[in-house]
């Protein structure tokens, strides 16, 4: 038996498992990308609006950071611009969970040991992992380079090789972490936060120089998607920094893989007992996600003053352009163009607030599925005062995210919060209502709790592509956040903010209601 011996049975398993949450990363990912050249040839239809826009970035250095610099003014230059740099972020955050999810979390439950025991290689359970994501990978390459062929063959495959090649860096680099760590979701956390600062690092070099030619900007793996330079006379060699990154990762996975035992880690957790006091459910619930909410705050804070700052600028930018102005009214309503941006932007917070209140929910189900709650539940803490623990960091947390949002749109934009702070409160509504929709499902049907992850991708998607691609309102009216009112700039609307709020109790209320009647674990 060699150490690669039956990865081929466990990357059909992984490839089984995932056959729902990775094609819709994939989905969300490819239409992305591919509904940009639409998008952009209404908002600059003409090549002298193009070069126009070009002119007005390179003035712009707030812009260039969040988004990157104009390579090209054709169609498909326009497109790797506007969306190179977030579907390498996409690509990236699904070869880390998927990476992490078939490594360290099959150790956590137990299943890893019991595969082991059986004819399985040693390395084979990593191998399985980096082929389910190169996988995807490779179907997210293949979707945008045939998606976007028509604008130019060469530029098409070059957005999708640098697309798929940023997710593998960041499997690869996830594959190195789930070696180090003891915990399946401290794993995530750590290269989730190499990816922000891969993010940080390239923008910060794009806000300094116009071409991204900065010693910045070639430090991070999204710096090298943007000089790869999709449809701008494609530099095929920074293909190479991706192998050699990739190959040089792998291989320190595979080492690392092969000097600790099946269930240890480099790092292993430090033994209790645990600092501070555990007197409460609530007690143990902030510590289990303490690590979570700090790095959600700290992120929709630090996205408040990047927003905040870019403001005035957008409204630059947008100038006389009706089509761009239209985008942002659809999103942030018609109360004038910056209160249209602000609003736009406070509601895209608000999408991402449903992504935490999810997770958050859904930790009850991890802990029900590890076996960490059952032997909690069999002393004096009853299972509803367990859940309302969890379920108080969920609902507070975002709550606490978007304030914080809100001081950080003060900061940036430096001008009255009050608006402001009206307009993040206002997402509340529509955010717990998915994730009461999450608890519902938790609750009553606790083996579809997942699919909550689909209902909240699934409305991202909606506000995010829908008002650029001129969705029509029926369909934006799936969302929750259709129905909220536009603030700042529009006026508050009191009936549907509280019919949702009521829609949240009554879903909140029923799943509580299925976890105290069902049988735990099943």
């Amino acid at each position: 038996m060699t150490t690669l011996t039956g990865t081929g049975t466990l990357l059909r398993f992984a490839l089984r498992r995932d056959r729902v949450t990775t094609p819709v990363w994939i989905a969300v990912n490819a239409l992305m990308v591919l509904s940009m050249p639409n998008t952009l040839r209404s908002l600059y239809g003409t090549e002298a609006e193009r070069t126009d826009l070009v002119r007005q970035l390179e003035t712009n250095a707030s812009f260039r950071a969040l988004i990157g610099p104009i390579h090209d003014t054709s169609l498909g230059g326009l497109t790797a611009w506007r969306v190179g740099v977030y579907a390498g972020l996409l690509a990236a955050v699904t070869g880390l969970l998927v990476v992490v999810r078939h490594t360290r979390d099959e150790e956590e439950t137990g299943r890893a040991e019991l595969l082991a025991s059986g004819a399985v290689g040693r390395r084979a359970s990593l191998t399985a992992a980096l082929l389910a994501a190169g996988v995807a990978n490779a179907v997210l390459a293949l979707l945008i380079t045939a998606g976007l062929a028509n604008q130019g063959a060469a530029g098409a495959l070059a957005l999708g090789l640098g697309v798929g090649a940023v997710g593998m860096v960041f499997a690869t680099m996830a594959a190195i972490v789930a070696q180090l760590t003891e915990s399946a979701r401290l794993a995530r956390g750590l290269t989730s936060a190499v990816l922000g600062a891969a993010f940080v690092l390239r923008a910060a070099g794009d806000s300094a120089t116009g071409d991204g030619s900065s010693v910045w900007t070639w430090l991070s793996p999204l710096g090298w998607l943007e000089n790869l330079r999709p449809f701008a006379a494609e530099r095929w060699w920074v293909l190479l920094l991706f192998t050699a990154a990739v190959l040089a990762q792998a291989a320190v996975a595979y080492v690392l893989a092969g000097r600790r035992d099946l269930g240890m880690s480099f790092f292993p957790a430090r033994p209790g007992p645990a600092a501070g006091r555990l007197g409460s459910a609530a007690a143990l619930a902030w510590r289990l996600q303490r690590g979570g909410v700090l790095g959600w705050s700290l992120g929709f804070f630090l996205a408040g003053v990047v927003y905040g700052g870019l403001t005035q600028g957008a409204a630059d930018l947008v100038g006389a352009n009706e089509n761009a102005r239209e985008i942002f009214e659809r999103m942030g309503g018609r109360g004038g163009l910056t209160d249209a941006f602000l609003a736009s932007m406070v509601g895209m917070l608000g999408l991402v607030a449903a992504l935490y209140v999810v997770a958050s929910v859904l930790r009850l189900h991890g802990e029900e599925t590890s076996g960490r709650a059952e032997p909690l539940l069999a002393g004096p803490v009853g299972r509803l005062r367990w859940a309302a623990g969890h379920l108080t960091i969920a609902f507070g947390g975002s709550a606490l995210i978007m304030l914080l949002a809100a001081a950080g749109f003060a900061v940036g934009y430096g001008k009255e919060a009050g608006p402001i702070l009206a307009a993040c409160l206002v997402q509340l509504p529509a955010v717990w209502v998915i994730g009461g929709l999450a608890v519902v499902l938790y609750g009553l049907a606790p083996r579809l709790a997942p699919a909550a992850w689909g209902v909240a991708v699934a409305v991202l998607l909606i506000g995010w592509v829908g008002p650029a691609l001129n969705a029509p309102q029926l369909v934006l009216d799936l969302s929750p956040f259709g129905h909220l009112p536009k603030l700042p700039g529009g006026e508050m609307a009191w009936t549907p903010v509280l019919t949702l709020l009521a829609l949240a109790a009554v879903l909140t209320a029923s799943g509580l209601a299925g976890v105290r009647r069902r049988d735990m674990s099943t």
